[in-house]
């Protein structure tokens, strides 16, 4: 559950997304993500480099409002972020020791969403349904 859980949340997190038009679900993600880059200021292992990551990722998160690419690096870049601090041993979540490692697993998987454009995966779910409703079925010979 350690692994499968945090993939589920990304899922879980990309689906709700879809529920939020465009333009307005890439401007929402560029805050999200914005956040996600300042969530180890307060009790973050890598002291005054927290501060430097948290202004790429800010500047990734500012260019996001335009692009779903910058959105993409910048859950990458808090991919790694949250790798390191999982080896560091300060979790993002104090009292949670493998939040970080969670973290880690769960922001790819809305990376490769952002890197794809941010998707309605609804919209894409509900079109392969009908898809495979309209198709006849196969006739025995």
């Amino acid at each position: 559950m350690t692994y499968l859980a945090p993939l589920l949340v990304g899922v879980v997190y990309i689906t709700l997304m879809s529920l939020i038009r465009e333009p307005h679900r890439r401007h929402f993600n560029a805050i999200m993500v914005a956040g996600a880059g300042a969530a180890y200021l307060s009790g973050g292992g890598f002291a005054a480099w927290e501060f430097a990551f948290t202004a790429v990722v800010t500047y990734c998160a500012y260019r996001g409002l335009r692009s779903w690419t910058f959105i993409g690096i910048a859950w990458l870049l808090h991919t790694a972020w949250d790798f390191l601090h999982h080896l560091q041993g300060s979790p993002i979540v104090p009292f949670l020791h493998d939040s970080s490692l969670g973290c880690a697993l769960c922001d790819p998987v809305i990376a490769l969403w952002c890197l794809r454009g941010g998707p309605d995966v609804i919209a894409w779910g509900r079109s392969r349904i009908r898809a495979l409703v309209s198709r006849e079925p196969v006739r025995a010979s």
